[in-house]
């Protein structure tokens, strides 16, 4: 499936359930979209768009933005909640990828470039010495353009997580995703809630660090008390940025939703996360990681 494609997405499109109606997908518009798509094309990029079927594609694709996926587009992992493939590249990295998407990002003209990872478990370092090369290649192609990495976790290994600290994002990212109860169904194995909170407390507790950024899904089956804990658990491990979204179906091989949660509820998260301490925070239903990821970097970090 192929969320770039014009017109507007049926209500079936996703995991084959009928949305409720505060969660259309406008079509792309503007002047602007079909140069981004032609640059990523050219460039032979890859996105989280596209592979993850992100419904927000056709509002920052006609924005000009974009989250570039690294490491490839196949994922070791399988996540009952995830629509990118699970296949093992078996070790093969394209080392010409840092370079292409640093050329991509200055001939773009960005300002704030989001990118993410595949989880790359075949590789003894998680991937973490190419997402620290990109992110420095950017800073040498394109100096004034500011860095959000949302990273896996990296297998849990210190020396990975360093690597990628010592190329100096201006936003380090890891999802957790979910309530701890309901992780070990939602998360490959390999993934685990305690794994990714102390991945998180050590991104906070790194010195002249980067900002700190999670995301949580709604919808999954968590209750509100799960739902509190884990923001009382995010903001425990000094995670500063939040951003909250609706749970979609990608097709109907994947987890089912539980429950479409309406907008008035996600007000009210955000105003509850805003007063744990969190600095910026985004929640709506077609919230996800990167959503005006700009926007909330400059919540947390004014002046920079």
């Amino acid at each position: 499936m192929n969320l770039a494609a014009d017109g507007p997405v049926p209500l079936s499109v996703l995991g084959g359930e009928r949305l409720p109606e505060w969660i259309r997908v406008a079509p792309p518009r503007g002047t602007v979209y079909p140069g981004v798509r032609g640059l990523l094309e050219e460039l032979r990029l890859g996105t989280v768009c596209r592979e993850a079927r992100c419904p927000n594609l056709p509002e920052c694709w006609s924005a000009g933005t974009a989250t570039l996926m690294l490491l490839g587009t196949d994922c070791t992992r399988r996540c009952s909640f995830c629509a990118v493939r699970t296949h093992s590249p078996h070790g093969v990295v394209d080392t010409s990828e840092p370079d292409r998407v640093a050329e991509g990002v200055r001939r773009w003209g960005l300002r704030y470039v989001v990118l993410t990872q595949v989880c790359r478990d075949d590789l003894g370092d998680g991937g973490a010495s190419l997402l620290a090369e990109t992110v420095r290649a950017i800073h040498r192609e394109a100096p004034k353009v500011l860095v959000e990495l949302l990273a896996g976790d990296l297998g849990g290994v210190e020396d990975s997580l360093q690597t990628v600290l010592r190329s100096r994002p201006e936003v380090l990212a890891h999802n957790i995703e979910t309530v701890e109860r309901i992780s070990p169904e939602v998360r490959d194995r390999r993934a685990g809630y305690a794994q990714s909170l102390e991945l998180l407390r050590r991104i906070g507790e790194s010195r002249r660090g980067p900002v700190s950024k999670s995301s949580v899904m709604l919808g999954l089956g968590e209750t509100p008390d799960e739902l509190d804990q884990t923001l009382l658990d995010l903001r425990a491990a000094g995670v500063q940025l939040l951003t909250l979204g609706q749970y979609l179906r990608p097709s109907p091989a994947h987890r089912p939703v539980a429950r479409f949660v309406p907008p008035s509820e996600f007000e009210e998260w955000r105003r509850r996360a805003l007063a744990l301490g969190f600095a910026g925070v985004e929640a709506g239903p077609l919230v996800r990681s990167s959503y005006h990821a700009e926007e909330l970097y400059r919540a947390a970090a004014p002046g920079r």
